[in-house]
């Protein structure tokens, strides 16, 4: 296990502000180096788009235009800066809603033209897989670490800033995906991940076998459309009320997620001969996945880090920890006119 990088420095830490607006919630943190964010707040648009049952280009790229401007003066009145006082500025640059992240990306790369600042075109995945390590005094040290979100499942060997071996991730639906589509299967309220993670705690994870898709298939590679298929058939199945069994089938529908995420990730750890194991994503913030991770880590003696809670989801606070991991390195800055890419690999 390694750290990758010296916390120590002479020089007076740089003042980052980032923006992130890949896909619906509008966010901006400030951040001083790697040690401290000062300021992370975050819109969210979740109630715009429960009607449709899920997020709307159009309505996200309209609302983050409206919505941003503000955001970044809340943020520096957080962090009780000026803008002037700002070192470098970041942006997402991809994956993500091509429309959404135009909008983050050109913000961020006009305020840097007009304070004559160093600007940072970051990827969002690379946000998430450093953000285990915000608030660690050690900063990112070498690590097996799951991603695992609503867009993306993917397991990687993080080998230093910028250094990354992707070692598997999903063939058709991210896991987070499942969860969304199982919730609207089941009637629930958007977004679905959030209920079923609920409903749940309240359920037996034995009640339905429910497949581990890939689960001993040899490779780091996963697979969740299968699991999703196996759900829509049971409902026509039940004996009784759906809302009697919701809780048992969101409890074995959650573990049997669980159970494949958990035995891939301690298998990749071992394959790589790291003993820590990330976790991040937005469906990192399920507290089944969390809990079981906790214990199999526990069981197998891993060290075990995860994101706390409010970094999971999309938010600019993993933008600027990465953008300043970049500077602290001496990575250069983006040119201007590096244009977005919603398609965008680790």
């Amino acid at each position: 296990m390694t750290k990758l990088h010296n916390k120590q420095t002479a020089e007076p830490l740089p003042l980052v502000l980032a923006i992130e607006t890949s896909c619906d919630e509008t966010a901006v943190a400030i951040a001083r180096g790697t040690q401290q964010i000062l300021a992370s707040e975050v819109a969210s648009q979740i109630k715009l788009h429960q009607p449709y049952g899920g997020v709307v280009p159009e309505v996200a790229s309209r609302n983050h235009n409206l919505t941003l401007p503000a955001l970044i003066r809340t943020a520096l009145k957080s962090a009780n800066l000026n803008i002037t006082q700002i070192d470098a500025v970041a942006a997402t640059a991809g994956p993500g809603l091509a429309s959404s992240l135009l909008i983050g990306n050109t913000t961020g790369k006009a305020l840097a033209l007009a304070l004559q600042r160093p600007f940072y075109s970051i990827n969002h995945l690379e946000g998430h897989l450093l953000s285990p390590f915000i608030g660690s005094e050690d900063g990112p040290r070498t690590c097996v670490a799951l991603i695992v979100s609503g867009g993306h499942t993917m397991l990687v060997h993080l080998r230093g800033i910028g250094d990354y071996q992707l070692l598997g991730r999903t063939r058709d639906d991210a896991a987070g995906e499942a969860f969304d589509k199982v919730g609207k299967m089941l009637g629930l309220p958007y977004p679905g991940g959030p209920e079923i993670d609920r409903l749940a705690a309240d359920g037996n994870c034995q009640a339905f076998d429910f497949p581990r898709s890939m689960i001993g298939s040899g490779d780091f590679a996963f697979s969740f459309s299968g699991l999703k298929t196996s759900v829509r058939y049971l409902l026509p199945k039940l004996s009784a009320p759906l809302e009697t069994q919701l809780p048992d089938i969101c409890a074995s529908f959650q573990k049997a997620v669980t159970d494949v995420l958990v035995k891939k990730t301690l298998k990749a750890a071992a394959h790589c001969g790291e003993n820590l194991i990330c976790v991040s994503g937005g469906v990192s913030c399920n507290r089944g996945l969390r809990a079981a991770f906790q214990q199999a880590c526990s069981n197998e003696n891993y060290e075990l880090q995860l994101a706390e809670g409010a970094l999971c989801t999309d938010n600019a606070a993993m933008i600027a920890y990465t953008a300043a991991a970049k500077l602290a390195i001496g990575v250069p800055p983006s040119v201007l006119d590096e244009d977005i890419d919603p398609n965008l690999s680790l």
